[in-house]
């Protein structure tokens, strides 16, 4: 699929939150965590460009490619998040994070690219605060 000359950033926020948790954390495992979720945030980045390029064209391709991406990132960002966290006081974000990922697979099935770029800044929001929040929670415990 030709790529446009300026790829749409569909993550912004995840992606910046995350690189900025990778660059400034002293932790190395804490470091590796959160360059994961970058690493997979830029991947499903891609994955939401090609889909959208797809939804524009009206065809169907890479719709099951950007699903499978988005659940690659809600893992890893779950994982930095940690299980007990993520499982308890992060369960709020946890939840937004699973309805806004639900959202963007509905909107792919139905060939929606207004539901997918709605249900894109939602999701986008709630990655991003995951990882801001453990960020700070991390800081929090160094100091």
């Amino acid at each position: 699929m030709p790529k446009p000359a300026r790829e749409p950033t569909f993550l912004p926020l995840t992606m910046a939150a995350a690189g900025s948790a990778a660059d400034g954390s002293a932790d190395p495992l804490a470091r590796d965590s959160a360059q994961a979720v970058r690493h997979r945030a830029e991947t499903a980045n891609s994955a939401a460009a090609d889909c959208w390029t797809a939804l524009v064209a009206g065809c169907t391709s890479g719709r099951q490619t950007l699903v499978d991406e988005l659940h690659h990132l809600s893992m890893a960002t779950s994982q930095y998040a940690g299980t007990r966290w993520w499982l308890s006081h992060g369960s709020v974000h946890r939840r937004r994070v699973v309805e806004a990922e639900g959202r963007i697979d509905e909107a792919v099935r139905d060939g929606d690219g207004a539901e997918f770029a709605e249900a894109f800044v939602g999701y986008d929001q709630a990655v991003a605060t995951v990882v801001v929040h453990v960020q700070s929670r991390m800081g929090s415990l160094t100091q």
